[in-house]
Formats: C-alpha cells, sequence, structure tokens
C-alpha cells in the first residue's frame, strides 16, 4: 500500500479551537479512550462522515502530511478490514497541519467535502 499525501481528522470546532493557540491537539475524547488519533484517508472521509457524524454541524476537517507523522503514523484494520490510519506516540503537531476546513454533516450522513481533499 502506498501512504496517501494527506491523512484528515475530523474534530468538533469546540475541541479543536485551543489547540490553534498551542504546539500540539491531543485529539478528541475517542482518541484519548483508544489511545491514538484516529485519522480517514481521502477514500475513506464519507463513510466515517456518514457513521460517526451525521447530523452534526460545527466540525472541522484537518488535512495532515502524512509524512510528516513518520513512524508513529500506524495503519491497522478497522471496519470490513480496510486500513486506517492511526497516530501513536503523543499528540499532533500544529505544523504538521496544511489545511483545516469547516464541515456539517447532514441527518443523513451526507457531507459536501473541500474540493482539496485527495
Amino acid at each position: 500500500m502506498s501512504t496517501p499525501e494527506f491523512v484528515y481528522k475530523i474534530a468538533t470546532e469546540i475541541g479543536f479551537a485551543p489547540a490553534r493557540k498551542a504546539a500540539s491537539f491531543a485529539g478528541m475524547p475517542i482518541d484519548a479512550k483508544d489511545g491514538y488519533i484516529h485519522f480517514s484517508t481521502a477514500a475513506q472521509l464519507a463513510e466515517t462522515l456518514r457513521l460517526h457524524f451525521a447530523g452534526q454541524s460545527g466540525l472541522v476537517l484537518l488535512a495532515v502530511r502524512s509524512a510528516d507523522l513518520g513512524d508513529d503514523l500506524v495503519w491497522e484494520p478497522s471496519r470490513g478490514g480496510a486500513l486506517f490510519p492511526h497516530l501513536y506516540g503523543g499528540p499532533l503537531p500544529i505544523a504538521n497541519i496544511a489545511w483545516e476546513a469547516p464541515l456539517s454533516v447532514t441527518a443523513e450522513g451526507s457531507c459536501e467535502l473541500p474540493e482539496a481533499v485527495k
């Protein structure tokens, strides 16, 4: 498997806002519970949003450069055996975030992703 240029983190605006003034982002409560930061690839985003964020607004999509995460980015099987990117070894350095965009997900789980998602 070739590593994509970007992996994506979905966070609430409220949860991510303090990190904008800090050097790192520890993730959302689910990340703390699981012991790593959950990411999705561009191809996995729509399904992740549908399954876990349907009906939510006030979200932010973070595009993170995969290469900057080095060996701390681990690919592990999840739903249906698909490999999902997980960040181990501490918080996400804010400098690794290439861009961010607001997101809202309909009650049915659909969402218009930014054009930059690739």
